[in-house]
């Protein structure tokens, strides 16, 4: 039905006055975060916008495709946006989490493939999804605790990288103890010699150059 040739004086319409920057801030945060359907993931934002509720957005524009992402669809910067989500639970229900992926337009081939690497019912541990989240990125551990140190920690882009040595450790082990070909010991002795070596000279914490440039020998060996 169509709508009737009604005209309006400029003093019947009400724009709210927050309107123009809601909607400058909606765009900058589409650029920045570049999805692939708009629709879906700006349902996605206003929803989260109107409960106060960390929003689905990056925090900058990433590299192209062709260095940043591999043909899985999860980014550094994607999965950053997930933890400032989720990550305020120990666990996540697992329709939590698929809602929060769908909304960053992520392939769901990518998320059954992530949770198909430690099998659970219907909750998970959020560092531990983190934890296989990141070595789909990287491929190696070497490369999975790379990205962990530069998305979790609280140092400027292009800094060291840090984050606590504990939760380091805590990474490292889970994802080591999914590693067939590596032992519990060898894991044990190499966090024993990074925390004697490195941590204690550094209040506890950890960075990127610690174990990934200065180490990468004893990371290969263990």
């Amino acid at each position: 039905m169509p709508l009737p040739d009604t005209m309006f004086c400029a003093q019947q319409i009400h724009i709210p006055p927050e309107l123009p920057d809601i909607l400058k801030q909606f765009t900058k945060a589409a650029i920045r975060t570049q999805p692939t359907d708009v629709l879906q993931w700006s349902a996605g934002y206003f929803s989260a916008l109107s409960r106060g509720a960390p929003l689905p957005v990056k925090e900058r524009i990433e590299l192209p495709v062709a260095t940043q992402k591999t043909d899985t669809g999860l980014t550094k910067g994607l999965l950053k946006v997930l933890h400032k989500q989720l990550s305020h639970s120990e666990f996540v229900d697992l329709e939590e989490l698929t809602k929060k992926w769908k909304t960053l337009c992520l392939p769901m081939e990518t998320l059954k493939f992530i949770l198909k690497m430690d099998p659970v019912e219907d909750k998970i541990e959020w560092m531990k999804f983190f934890s296989l989240a990141c070595s789909t990125l990287g491929g190696s551990l070497q490369s999975a605790m790379k990205n962990a140190c530069e998305i979790l920690t609280e140092d400027p882009e292009g800094g060291p990288a840090r984050i606590p040595f504990e939760r380091f450790s805590y990474i490292f082990s889970y994802l080591s103890g999914l590693d067939p070909d590596r032992t519990e010991s060898e894991s044990n002795i190499f966090l024993t010699h990074l925390e004697e070596t490195v941590v204690t000279r550094k209040n506890g914490m950890i960075g990127v150059s610690d174990f990934f440039i200065e180490d990468k020998k004893k990371l290969h060996t263990v």
